[in-house]
């Protein structure tokens, strides 16, 4: 269930539970597959390619979210503001994923940290505060644009507004 909140990969379970409640339970919660064991190496791989080309993962284009000035590749980590690279922490970048996968969304410092730290407690709510303006100043060296695309929301939180930056 985690991995398909966040990805489209191809799943396939493979387990020594073979009835049919097992085998459902696994396609339940977002198998694309399931395999009981004993199981020759062949079917699996069978398996494997049939699975890949009904996905297209052998063809797939990578992902990259486009917004005037900024340009995010998820699957490489890589951010540019104005086509120039920014260094940005593993939880920076998360955390600028997370928002721009939700334009115009507006989120409270503890959905932040729920969803991009993870955790289930609520920690110190100036992390986030601290994380976004660490942002802002790494995009405002390259484009003021992009800077002034995460937006507070008084009060509230944070929102990503691709309309602000333009």
């Amino acid at each position: 269930k985690e991995v398909r909140k966040v990805k489209e990969t191809p799943i396939i379970m493979i387990s020594a539970r073979g009835e049919e409640i097992h085998r459902v339970e696994g396609f339940q919660v977002g198998a694309d597959d399931y395999i009981v064991k004993p199981f020759s190496p062949r079917e699996v791989m069978l398996r494997v390619n049939a699975l890949l080309k009904r996905t297209k993962v052998y063809h797939s284009e990578p992902e990259i979210i486009t917004f005037s000035e900024l340009e995010i590749h998820p699957d490489s980590r890589l951010v540019l503001a104005a086509g120039e690279p920014l260094v940005l922490t593993p939880k920076e970048f998360d955390l600028i994923l997370y928002m721009v996968r939700n334009p115009e969304r507006v989120f409270t410092r503890e959905m932040l940290l729920k969803e991009v730290w993870r955790y289930d407690h609520f920690g110190d709510l100036r992390t986030v505060d601290t994380h976004v303006k660490r942002l802002r100043e790494k995009f405002q060296k390259q484009s003021s644009q992009a800077a002034k695309m995460i937006v507070t929301v008084w009060g509230t939180g944070y929102k990503f507004s691709p309309v602000r930056g333009e």
